[in-house]
């Protein structure tokens, strides 16, 4: 059977479809027929699809959904209406069943399936039940009773129980279903998954929701093949697309032992999200050996009584210390912060500034206002009739919705220009600063950086921009 897989996600600069390629694999290597439809590189989507579906019979649809909105306080921009034209498009030239996927789906699925029409959905892991429905289609069964569906049928909608599969049994990742190497020439990088799901109890986070509660390995000899490949294409630039690269350490380690043996540091320059607690020594020295070049840290607060309300189980003196790692082992850092969830106060937020000053971190990402996605704590919590004040963009959390804390939202961007000043460190989740927007989508300096030569994690990239440094 031949299997069609649709990218909707046109952002620039433009970020691989790292799940729809991961997903296309597995048909394939059971027998099927996989073509990828990129609409990132089409200036006509309306045009390219017809053209498209008019060239081969498919008999069977899929469609990533990475995200479902612009995750920005400042716009809220939703982008179910687009894709829902895309849909709306694709099924006037095909009459297979289209399947919806991708961690933005799996999020909200039947919100995705109201607004797109979509035939089903699958949430999770979408490499075998994908492969499974074709293998149905192909032999002409009925495949609505398998694990990971969402389906909508007259009026109602019914989730099938998930199965997750060891991550040792997914194929090999060759890496050629989709053009990485023109995504790492006008996207600066190319992304690589190395585990699923999280066991963290942060409570507005929707990974676990997407992608489960417990971490799934991939063994460390797969995830290092696939980076051969990549760097056989001239792709040297990678980011971990993982919650949280060291957790759990063990596992980590591995996969950076495996790169040294393999003699693959010197060549490979690669970026991970992790955790601040614990974060050994150990670790970041290996890091630094096997090609890593930055760390994005998830610190969110430097304040105790706010990383306790947002569920993380690290402190203040944990942020430090793996700054402190980092740079004695060349490692650039980069904080991420969330600012205005729930018990937020200018005293909480001023701590949580003068630590980052003392880190001395590369750069600290601000973001304002916490994205409130159905289905996690921090949902439940602010239906609290004292909490729903604080909502901005509506009640409705299929909407791109966000929570600030009432007693900050008059004066937490002053409070925050008056803290930060014009220190470069601090970049912010606002278009309205283009020197300092933390705002990867349609950010013009970074689309040009890329064009000139830079590559790399985008704060990196800002980094040496704004520090005239082009280390490629």
């Amino acid at each position: 059977m031949r299997v069609a897989l649709v990218n909707p996600n046109r952002i620039k600069p433009p970020i691989s479809p790292l799940g729809l390629e991961y997903v296309g694999e597995a048909p394939l290597a059971a027998g099927h027929e996989v073509d990828i439809l990129d609409l990132c590189w089409e200036e006509q989507p309306e045009e390219a699809i017809p053209a498209f579906f008019s060239d081969q019979e498919y008999g069977l649809v899929g469609i990533s959904i990475r995200n479902t909105d612009d995750c920005s306080f400042a716009t809220r921009e939703s982008f179910l209406p687009g894709f829902s034209s895309i849909v709306e498009t694709v099924r006037k030239h095909s009459g297979a069943p289209i399947v919806a996927g991708g961690v933005g789906f799996s999020v909200m699925p039947e919100a995705v399936m109201v607004n797109t029409g979509v035939d089903a959905g699958v949430v999770g892991d979408g490499e075998f039940t994908l492969t499974a429905i074709a293998d149905r289609c192909q032999g002409q069964a009925s495949w609505e009773d398998l694990p990971n569906l969402v389906l909508h049928r007259k009026g109602v909608f019914r989730r099938n129980p998930v199965s997750t599969v060891p991550l040792s049994r997914i194929p090999p990742m060759r890496r050629t279903l989709v053009d990485n190497r023109r995504y790492y020439l006008e996207g600066g990088q190319a992304g690589i998954e190395t585990k699923r799901g999280c066991p963290m109890g942060c409570v507005y986070c929707a990974d676990p929701l997407a992608k489960g509660s417990s971490t799934r390995l991939r063994p460390p000899k797969d995830v290092v093949a696939e980076l051969e490949r990549l760097l056989g294409q001239g792709i040297e630039h990678v980011h971990t697309c993982d919650s949280e690269f060291n957790v759990p350490e063990d596992h980590a380690l591995e996969i950076c032992g495996e790169i040294i043996r393999r003699g693959l540091g010197d060549r490979l320059h690669w970026y991970a999200y992790c955790k601040p607690g614990p974060f050994s020594r150990e670790l970041a020295g290996r890091m630094r050996r096997s090609g890593c070049r930055g760390i994005n840290f998830g610190a969110d607060s430097g304040d105790e009584r706010m990383l306790a309300r947002l569920g993380r189980d690290f402190g203040p003196g944990d942020i430090l210390s793996a700054a402190r790692s980092c740079r004695e082992n060349g490692i650039a850092v980069m904080f991420d912060l969330l600012l205005g969830a729930p018990g937020e106060t200018r005293e909480s937020i001023a701590r949580t500034v003068a630590l980052m000053m003392e880190s001395g971190a590369d750069r600290i990402g601000v973001t304002v206002g916490v994205r409130v996605y159905p289905g996690t704590r921090l949902a439940k919590e602010v239906q609290r009739e004292d909490l729903r004040k604080g909502l901005v963009g509506g009640c409705d959390l299929r909407d791109p919705v966000f929570f600030l804390e009432p007693g900050i939202a008059p004066t937490v961007f002053d409070q925050l220009d008056a803290l930060v000043g014009k220190d470069p460190r601090f970049l912010f989740f606002d278009p309205e600063r283009p020197d300092r927007n933390y705002n990867y989508n349609a950010n013009q300096i970074l689309v040009r950086a890329i064009r000139e030569g830079h590559r790399g994690a985008y704060w990196d990239i800002l980094r040496r921009v704004h520090d005239n440094r082009k280390d490629r």
